[in-house]
Parts: C-alpha cells; structure tokens; sequence
C-alpha cells in the first residue's frame, strides 16, 4: 500500500530545508513515511519507519491539507517506492544494480533519469 498527502503549510526541519508532502509505503516489518522538499518533487529527500500506522497518522494527519491521504498504486518491478513516477536504479533488475544511477520508463522504454 501507499498514499500520499500534501501538508497545509510547508514544514520547516532544518534552517534550509522544508517538507511540503509527504508518502506513506507499508512493508514487510512497517511503515516508512518518504518526506519531499518541494511541491513537484519526485523522489523523497528523507524516510522515518513507523512500526504502526496509527505512531505514523498520529504524527502527520493533523500536518496534511484537506484532500487527506490518497492512495497510489505500487510501484512497478524493481522501481523506487519512494518516486512519484517509475524509477530504479539502472541494472537493479538485472541483479546488477549502478547505485546512484537511475532510469525511468518513458514511452515504453527506459531512459536516464536525473533526480
């Protein structure tokens, strides 16, 4: 499962740096929240794990705007959970994952992709 929600008012959690939305992922052992630093980003800058998703909703429902949480489908094979789009690490599904280097599926194919 995995919902995203954009927070009221931007979050401030350091001198220099804001969340504006964020994404909740459920795996195996919990919860990961992704945190995004700009309204149109799409991979996170940070994760928290939750071991529940009432500690999660505790934390963030009363920080999320009006249209609450929306679900997103799961991401492709071997994609990023965090990305808003597809994306994974180049060669990951062939068990030989470049990290850092990333490719996203345009038009039915896979190109570079600069996060």
């Amino acid at each position: 499962m995995r919902m995203y929600a954009r927070l009221k008012k931007p979050l401030k959690i350091e001198e220099s740096a804001s969340v504006y939305k964020v994404m909740l992922y459920e795996s195996e052992n919990g919860f990961y929240l992704f945190t995004y630093s700009s309204p149109d980003a799409v991979m996170s800058d940070s994760d928290r794990f939750y071991g529940t998703l009432d500690e999660l909703f505790n934390e963030w429902n009363g920080l999320i705007d009006e249209n609450g949480w929306i679900l997103l489908d799961d991401p492709l094979p071997d994609c990023q959970h965090d990305a808003f789009i597809p994306v994974r690490v180049k060669g990951r599904n062939e068990g030989k994952p470049e990290w850092g280097v990333y490719e996203t599926l345009t038009d039915g194919a896979w190109t570079p992709f600069k996060p």
